[in-house]
């Protein structure tokens, strides 16, 4: 196997929440590696983070509309990275055994966007931000309270083990940092901990509608599909491939036997996947045998 190839295979082989830590962790390398050149070579970067980061000024923001995106995948340091990447992995754990990755990035994006739009709101209508000039949003906070408090909706009581703590409810975790961020807004950083807030917000409005069977983002589902389809291969140039057709002929004897071993099969599954949620409910997470573990993991990649 080429190194390309196994490059590749080891991407596809990363969970959802892998893949957007390895993305922020990137990001914020290359970032302060660029900061460090041009520390060196005397010369300002402050320019491009003002091009990167969300601004609290709508008429700013109409110069950048990009940057309600951009502004998830940057940090101001290394603690900031680390309290956003330790909160996702974590609840990434979690929300991968009942949501799909596509699930996951609409909450990821739709969460941080969210929090962008109540951190401006908050600085154009709230009198206690008149006269503080010019102000930045940065970081994945919102996007990642998004995904914690989503999947605490979702399963409130799920026992989680803690060290030091021991095994707690998932939904005393996102409360702490959820009331965390209410107190530390008239003392430190206000915008940010609104930005937290509004994704919070977000996550238990879509977690609370996926409940009831309603996709309030499945617009925005769709939008990814078609941008992650101008990077596939084309069908106009499919690659070519060294295995060889073979067309077998159905007999009529046997006319519906393999989608009937398919029903019975998803079936059996979906009783596995029941009994393993049961046990969950009844003992905790950290109850269940690597088996059962590994198999409620595959299992929420295929859906």
């Amino acid at each position: 196997m080429r190194r390309s190839d196994n490059i590749r295979a080891k991407i596809g082989m990363a969970t959802m929440s892998e893949k957007l830590i390895a993305i922020n962790v990137a990001a914020f390398v290359l970032f302060f590696f660029f900061k460090t050149l041009a520390f060196l070579f005397n010369f300002e970067s402050d320019f491009v983070l003002e091009w990167l980061v969300f601004p609290k000024e709508p008429g700013e923001y109409l110069f950048k509309p990009w940057s309600i995106i951009t502004y998830v995948f940057l940090h101001a340091g290394l603690w900031h990275l680390l309290s956003n990447m330790l909160i996702l992995y974590f609840s990434g754990i979690y929300f991968l055994n009942y949501f799909s990755p596509k699930k996951m990035l609409n909450f990821y994006f739709l969460g941080g966007i969210f929090g962008a739009l109540v951190y401006m709101a908050s600085y154009n209508l709230f009198p206690a931000f008149q006269g503080m000039g010019r102000s930045y949003l940065i970081g994945a906070s919102a996007a990642v309270m998004s995904i914690l408090v989503g999947i605490a909706t979702h399963i409130p009581h799920m026992r989680v083990r803690l060290i030091l703590l021991g095994s707690i409810k998932l939904w005393w975790i996102a409360a702490f940092l959820v009331i965390i961020d209410i107190i530390q807004i008239p003392i430190s950083n206000p915008g940010g901990h609104l930005a937290h807030l509004g994704g919070a917000g977000f996550g238990y409005l879509y977690a609370t509608q996926l409940g009831k069977g309603n996709n309030i983002a499945s617009g925005f589902e769709k939008m990814l599909d078609w941008i992650g389809s101008l990077f596939s291969s084309s069908p106009s140039s499919p690659k070519r491939s060294n295995l060889k057709t073979v067309h077998r002929r159905r007999s009529t004897g046997t006319t519906g036997t393999g989608f009937s071993s398919q029903v019975r099969n998803k079936k059996e599954e979906q009783e596995k996947i029941d009994a393993i949620l049961d046990k969950i409910s009844k003992s905790g997470y950290d109850s269940l045998t690597k088996q059962e573990k590994d198999f409620l993991f595959n299992a929420g990649k295929d859906n």
